[in-house]
């Protein structure tokens, strides 16, 4: 099952999509919750939503391709990241593969939806994208037994772009990449977030375009750690919370790596997921 989020910034109504015979039909979720957010999930919304849909219970969105698409879920209390999950991500990056998941955190608020304009920061010169695998928790998670408990706690998938600012993360730092990874807008997610029982996790397609240049074409078959290893490793460091996103890792084929330019005003940076959908965010000046 996939849910959204659409409308205006702020204002979004949630939104659950049902393929007819090849047609995507959005259904309002509104009679049952008031945001597709760690509270829908951890109460038990998905099953909710499907039994609604089963007993005609919600109306359509008769205009839903018109409307502003919001970041496929509601502001989470965490996003916690995993850096070069990829080898030849570490490789162009000028490291060696990690023995263990590195872990660095985004701020809530960058949060956005796939297709917002985003703004390149003041004084930036080192914008870069990075095409990911979103995971979204589902339920309260800490000190799982086994990576095999992980999915239990998984309530979907979503396309990430897990934008940066190079010389923020890493030339003044100070060691800590949130600082390049936490500016405004840096976290377009959807156009929607898929329970498990649709994704084949561990084997997905991730590419991104620039300017309709192909940039990045991986699969999550490369990981270093899967999605199961991974949420399972959090959980012996930190409490995950109904709603909160992880960000899997990017593959090769980022501006780091020095074979393309950063992001510059005017650039359209597309990312896609297999079954996950696609973004497409036009890059802007800042102003004051």
């Amino acid at each position: 099952m996939k849910f959204a989020r659409l409308g205006s910034a702020g204002h979004e109504t949630p939104a659950a999509i049902v393929d007819n015979d090849g047609t995507p039909v959005c259904y309002d979720l509104s009679p049952l919750t008031n945001d597709i957010d760690g509270a829908f999930f951890a109460s038990g919304g998905v099953a909710e939503a499907r039994r609604a849909l089963t007993v005609g219970a919600l109306t359509q969105i008769p205009d839903a391709a018109g409307q502003r698409v919001g970041s496929a879920i509601a502001r989470p209390s965490s996003i916690i990241c995993i850096g070069m999950n990829y080898a030849a991500h570490a490789a162009e990056s000028g490291s060696a593969p990690p023995e263990v998941p590195i872990i660095f955190l985004k701020t809530a608020n960058t949060i956005a939806g796939p297709n917002d304009d985003v703004t390149i920061p003041k004084g930036s010169e080192k914008t870069d994208w990075e095409v990911e695998l979103g995971v979204v928790i589902g339920k309260r998670t800490s000190y799982l037994d086994s990576p095999a408990d992980s999915i239990r706690h998984i309530a979907g998938f979503v396309t990430a772009n897990d934008l940066s600012e190079r010389a923020f993360q890493l030339e003044v730092s100070g060691g800590q990449w949130s600082k390049g990874k936490s500016c405004a807008g840096f976290s377009p997610v959807g156009p929607w977030v898929s329970t498990p029982d649709e994704v084949e996790y561990n084997n997905l397609r991730l590419r991104s375009w620039v300017n309709g240049e192909p940039r990045q074409d991986s699969r999550t078959s490369d990981f270093i750690f899967d999605v199961d290893d991974i949420v399972w490793h959090l959980s012996q460091y930190l409490v995950l919370e109904p709603g909160d996103l992880i960000m899997t890792g990017t593959p090769q084929g980022v501006a780091l790596s020095g074979d393309y330019p950063y992001l510059k005003p005017g650039d359209v940076c597309e990312i896609d997921v297999e079954g996950l959908g696609r973004q497409r965010q036009k890059f802007v000046a800042y102003t004051s």
